[in-house]
């Protein structure tokens, strides 16, 4: 054959030849008759004799891998992987996805096949953009992007394992954020335009997300039964433009009881600033459009300004509903179901939060007992003479 000299003696398994180099190439066929050479050349036929023999054995136990199949590049492969997703993405999730790639993973990894990341290559680019000051949310978000579209791609056999591999990459650490208290929920809803007091206090009792509440319906209200079904959220791209879709996740779609002291808020909310029909948003602007998330936002920071309280997210609100639920005695999986989550790790959040009541617990333990000092312990009387 042209540009090959001295072929080797014949093995039962692959053909090993000398290159006019003086370097060995060794190459054999895949199980579908297909002819793959190895990923490098050798110094000597042993060398090359011993890579076709770790080949061979593979191909008996079943654990062979074509490592020519990850040809194929990153930024091909992943618009790939996001459209043949089994379930459905949610539009801001398929924005915060393309956003990633583009500004985060593609620069890094977009133009190579998937066979040349390695888990070198992946511990260097995750420590490059916490060194680029990248939040860590950030980061974690990318990366954990990253090791899914990676493990797609072992399932496709395109690789032969996942180079995404450090430990807690992918685990977002938020700053637990204290709650407003209930005082200052107060103050808050006093000070905000009336029409938003109700869902200021909803909020901060129900701990239903902002999306949720923007995208609440009169139908949606069971005043009978004490309840609010979440049926759908209010889903804003960040080009502004809004429409009402389905909850976050399947465990968004819940129902939630309501405390009845709520009720007289919400009855003259729904008489004074809701439409009679059943589709008639619950919370809108005065102009009776939905709420926008930039326009809410506003109103919000002028309200904590105006009371006096701290630098509070609307979603902190949110928090508070769910200590509230903890500290009544909610379990773990009731929190789950009030809150709409669907892994334990944001209700056990929660329930640390209770852990500041220890105290009051301890205190509390002592009023089942008399409330009256302790007698001291009588002294023993000394018989000896």
């Amino acid at each position: 054959m042209t540009g090959f000299t001295g072929v080797s003696r014949r093995r039962t398994f692959g053909r090993v030849r000398r290159l006019p180099s003086g370097r060995f190439q060794a190459r054999y066929l895949t199980p579908g008759g297909q002819q793959r050479r190895a990923p490098c050349t050798f110094a000597t036929e042993r060398e090359a004799e011993l890579f076709l023999a770790g080949v061979e054995t593979d191909l008996r136990r079943g654990t062979w891998f074509d490592a020519t199949a990850g040809d194929i590049r990153l930024d091909v492969y992943a618009p790939r992987w996001i459209v043949e997703r089994p379930v459905e993405l949610q539009p801001r999730t398929l924005e915060i996805y393309e956003s990633l790639l583009r500004n985060h993973i593609y620069p890094e990894f977009g133009r190579l096949h998937l066979s040349r990341i390695t888990s070198a290559a992946v511990r260097t680019w995750h420590a490059s953009l916490r060194e680029r000051g990248i939040g860590q949310v950030t980061v974690a978000k990318a990366y954990r992007l990253l090791k899914a579209i990676c493990a797609t791609a072992v399932e496709d056999e395109l690789i032969a394992k996942n180079p995404c591999r450090l430990r807690n990459a992918g685990v977002e650490r938020t700053r637990e954020r204290k709650p407003p208290s209930l005082e200052e929920v107060e103050r808050i809803a006093d000070e905000i335009e009336a029409r938003y007091r109700a869902m200021v206090i909803l909020a901060a009792w129900s701990g239903l997300r902002w999306g949720e509440l923007a995208a609440l319906s009169r139908k949606r209200i069971d005043r009978l039964h004490g309840t609010v079904h979440v049926e759908e959220s209010m889903i804003q791209l960040s080009g502004g433009k809004r429409f009402i879709g389905p909850p976050k996740s399947a465990a968004g779609r819940r129902t939630v009881a309501i405390p009845p002291h709520l009720w007289p808020v919400i009855d003259e909310h729904l008489a004074t600033y809701v439409g009679p029909t059943a589709d008639a948003l619950v919370f809108t602007k005065a102009s009776g459009v939905s709420l926008d998330r930039a326009n809410f936002y506003a109103v919000w920071r002028r309200a904590t300004r105006r009371a006096g309280v701290g630098e509070y997210r609307f979603h902190d609100l949110r928090h508070l509903a769910a200590t509230l639920a903890a500290v009544s005695g909610a379990t773990t999986r009731e929190l789950m179901h009030r809150i709409g989550h669907s892994s334990f790790r944001a209700a056990l959040i929660y329930q640390h939060a209770t852990e500041d009541r220890d105290h009051a617990i301890a205190e509390a333990m002592s009023c089942l007992v008399e409330p009256t000092p302790l007698s001291p312990r009588p002294r023993a009387v000394d018989t000896d003479g």
